[in-house]
Formats: structure tokens, sequence, C-alpha cells
């Protein structure tokens, strides 16, 4: 027959002391004699007593319940973040909910059903300037914004320096004496989309080379969203010897509308992507990309909103975590023969 979970009453009873007394020691309380703080000690020694830490956890004002939005839950790189940021909440006791917030109106329903009604301790939000959503934060609950990095006062921040990874991008492409790029972006609404734009615009002025001659097609992060930008990138009339693409995924669909229009990955045109998802190293050719790991950026979120709420006045933290470049057989030097379709 198993054992019956030892109580605080037990400890109690052992120690000749009330349940309250018993929970002042393991509160850490003032109000304690030394002799009466050794008898307790004592006692939840001997009986192997574990106090329950979500009890303890609802004494102090907490749940030990942390929620995370996110804008799906079937994105590679938010589907990492968010096992980063649950490791991290396991490993300091925290319980991580998850749940998707595809706009903000989903967004403000889930602040009132985890952060109002069930008591959540903070909030962790993935890629909240998409749209108006982080008008919706509640105000004095605990938050973290993660892939984003634009200041606040009151919230931390923590993401991937994607200026530095859009400058480190051009530049590889650039080093490989490419002038005219092409630039497959995310949706411009986005922040990193943005921040990645603006980091290639200044590695080319850099350069010194002309504005002219990039241009850019916005798609939505997908493989068909790259597949189809690529194909009117290619009826544009546009000269080009190198495309740009935001993320490996649109980079992926380039390759496919390239070598359905007759052209050859690195020979005719280099790709380079961004993210480095597994796929990346086993297309055809593997992919050259700015490596990201968002199940890094998860745990440093997830950190970030456990400190918050156990020091409530820590001043407030905006990291940036370093990009880097991956380089493999999708990007070769010009050959000075840049691509140049008619316009249709």
């Amino acid at each position: 027959m198993p054992r019956s979970r030892v109580t605080i009453r037990d400890v109690a009873a052992l120690a000749g002391v009330s349940h309250q007394t018993v929970s002042r020691v393991i509160n850490g309380h003032e109000r304690v004699t030394p002799e009466t703080r050794q008898r307790v000690m004592r006692a939840i020694d001997d009986l192997g007593y574990r106090p329950n830490e979500v009890a303890r956890s609802m004494a102090q004002g907490r749940t030990r319940l942390l929620a995370c939005f996110s804008p799906n839950l079937i994105d590679y790189t938010f589907a990492s973040l968010i096992e980063g940021a649950e490791q991290m909440a396991r490993q300091q006791g925290y319980f991580l909910l998850s749940a998707s917030a595809p706009d903000e109106e989903t967004f403000a329903c889930l602040v009132e059903e985890l952060i109002h009604s069930r008591r959540a301790d903070g909030l962790i939000v993935f890629n909240p300037y998409s749209d108006g959503r982080y008008t919706r934060m509640p105000k004095g609950v605990p938050g973290v914004y993660a892939g984003v990095h634009t200041p606040t006062e009151e919230l931390d921040t923590i993401s991937l320096d994607d200026k530095e990874g859009g400058r480190i991008a051009a530049q590889h492409l650039l080093s490989l004496d490419h002038r005219r790029i092409a630039c497959l972006t995310g949706p411009i609404t986005e922040e990193c989309t943005r921040e990645r734009l603006a980091g290639l615009a200044n590695a080319l002025g850099d350069a010194g080379a002309r504005s002219e001659d990039s241009v850019n097609f916005e798609g939505d992060w997908s493989v068909e969203s790259g597949y189809r930008a690529t194909q009117m990138l290619l009826r544009s009339g546009h000269e080009f010897s190198a495309i740009c693409a935001q993320n490996d995924r649109m980079a992926i669909g380039a390759i496919h509308a390239l070598r359905e229009a007759g052209l050859h990955v690195p020979q005719d045109v280099s790709v380079i992507g961004f993210d480095d998802i597994p796929l990346a190293a086993y297309i055809n050719p593997p992919l050259t990309t700015i490596r990201q790991v968002p199940y890094d950026i998860g745990q440093v979120a997830a950190r970030l909103l456990i400190e918050r709420v156990e020091q409530p006045t820590r001043a407030v933290q905006h990291l940036l975590l370093p990009a880097k470049l991956i380089v493999r057989e999708s990007t070769a030097v010009y050959q000075h023969r840049a691509v140049k379709n008619e316009p249709r």
C-alpha cells in the first residue's frame, strides 16, 4: 500500500507546534524563535516533508503559471521559441501554457482568460508588432516581448539582431561581387522585416551600390509566397544576380521558381535565406543562410519573465542575440551575367 503524503499538519504534530508556525518557518518569517525553528526543521527532515510549491506560491500571490502567445503554434520558428520557453519555465518550477493568437481580437480574449481569470503570473508575447496586439497588453502584469527590438519602458524584450543579420547577408553577396540584389521580404508591417531591410540597405550603401540596383518583393514567410514573388521578379524586367530571402522557406520557394524558369542556383542566381531551419542543409543546393536559434530566444524570454515575476523592481532589459552567417552551396561568385527577363 503506498505511503500517504506527509502534510504540514504531520510536521506540526511531531514538532509540537501549530501548522501556522510550521508555515512561518517554511516561508522564512522572522516571528519564530530559534529553538522552535530548529524543532520544526528537525521534524521536516525526519518525516521527509516537501513543501507544496504551488501552495507556497499562492500564499505569495503567485500561481507559477506563465502564459505564452504566438501568432501560431505550427511555424518552426514559433514552435522552437515556445519549446525553449517551456523548457526554461519547467527548470524554474513554472508551468507554461501556450496559445495561438493570430490577431489582436483573439489576443485580447486570451489575455482575459489566462491573465485575468486564471491569474497567470506573467506573459510572453512573440511577434507583438505584427498588428495592434501590443496595445492590449494588460497593465501591471509582468511581460516580455520576444522577436522585437523596440524598447519599452515597462517590458523586457529579446530578439535576434535582425538589422545585423540583414547586413551580414548583404555583405556576403557583395563579397561575391553581386550588386544587383533582389530581396524577398516578410510582411512589411512586421518589425523584423523592416530591420532586415535596413541592414541590407546599410550594407549596400556602404559598398557604394546604387539603390536602383536592388528591388523588393513582399511575401508572407511561406514557401508559396517566395515562389510567387520570384515569378513576379522574373516577369518584372529587373536585372538581378542574387536573391536575398528574409527566411529560408521563401528562399526554398525562390529556388523552385528559378529552376522552373531554367535557371541554376548558384551558377545563374545566388540565393541566401534567413533562419537556418533544419531543412536548409538538405535541399538542393544546400542553402546559405543567416542562423538564428529561436530555442535560445525562447529560453531567454522565459528567464527574463521569471526574473520579472520574482524581482518586480529589477531594471528593464533589452537583449539582442547575434546573427551568424552559414555558408553552403546556394551562393557563388557572380559570373557577370545578371538575369533579366522582359516585363510581361
